[in-house]
């Protein structure tokens, strides 16, 4: 869900920015090592407690052999991840580790973790006992907001067929995101937004981020399990830079949103893309 996260720990660890990583939901699970690792933790603050001592998201740790890793209370965010330095033995399906609940497919037998599972690991854990001093800068992080976040987004194809007072309630409304949202999709609970005709489309193509019209009105924003195509019309699209701070909102929180040009979203990707080569620049320096 929160792509960014995952690649900045994988990239502070030195692994592939692809590598598998644990993503836990609060309350979370406890963690014990059965070896010594390298890891580091990205994205929602849980409060983890190595031993029982506090550490910090987005810095390496080296947890010796027989440590507990616990999370305490869930402070900002509603998704933390777990990366360990040479990553997961999880065997990949169609070139993935990723996990699809509603198949059953993928990740550690298809399935989400249970109490007494066992993930193996790559242990690579050289230069690991100096590790703790090297932290991403402020930066490099997305910038997450807590319980209501402006959402930035470009306009969808068929944006331009709501009527006028539908795209101001688009532009200026807050939303409060619904119980009923998962990984498919954040459904959005709003005064009810009109077309100025009635539309029936052919499905056409939609991606992790695409705003879409619902027949009653209300808007669903799909997420990381979402499908590949729909026939609802397409409003907006949440640009990538922002996707990572919609995926750690929780339900019942707000979101507003903010149109900007695509030149502007491109031009915010790949701002973001030089300060990821400048931390992978870093960490090569600081490892080898």
């Amino acid at each position: 869900m929160d792509e960014q996260a995952a690649r900045l720990i994988n990239i502070l660890l030195c692994n592939v920015e692809a590598e598998a990583v644990l993503e836990m939901h609060f309350p979370a699970p406890v963690l014990e090592f059965e070896a010594d690792a390298m890891i580091a933790l990205g994205g929602a603050d849980f409060g983890a407690k190595l031993n029982g001592k506090e550490i910090e998201n987005w810095r390496c740790y080296f947890v010796e052999k027989g440590s507990v890793l616990i999370f305490d209370k869930q402070n900002c965010g509603s998704r933390t991840y777990l990366a360990i330095k040479g990553g997961v033995a999880i065997k990949k399906w169609l070139e993935s580790a990723s996990t699809n609940l509603l198949a059953n497919i993928g990740g550690f037998e298809g399935r989400a973790l249970n109490k007494g599972d066992r993930i193996q690991f790559n242990q690579k854990t050289q230069n690991a006992r100096q590790s703790s001093k090297y932290k991403i800068s402020y930066n490099s992080l997305p910038h997450y907001q807590n319980s209501q976040a402006t959402i930035r987004v470009i306009e969808g194809a068929e944006f331009e067929l709501l009527t006028a007072f539908s795209e101001q309630i688009f532009l200026k409304q807050i939303f409060t995101i619904r119980p009923e949202s998962d990984r498919m999709g954040f459904r959005l609970k709003s005064e009810p937004l009109y077309l100025i005709d009635e539309l029936e489309m052919i499905s056409s193509a939609i991606d992790f981020g695409t705003i879409q019209l619902l027949p009653d009105g209300q808007m669903i924003v799909l997420m990381a399990d979402h499908q590949t195509s729909g026939g609802y019309p397409r409003i907006a699209h949440v640009i990538s830079v922002d996707l990572p701070i919609l995926a750690q909102l929780n339900p019942n929180d707000k979101v507003n949103f903010k149109l900007i040009s695509l030149n502007e979203a491109e031009n915010l990707l790949l701002e973001l893309e030089m300060e990821l080569n400048w931390l992978k620049i870093g960490v090569h320096y600081a490892f080898n």
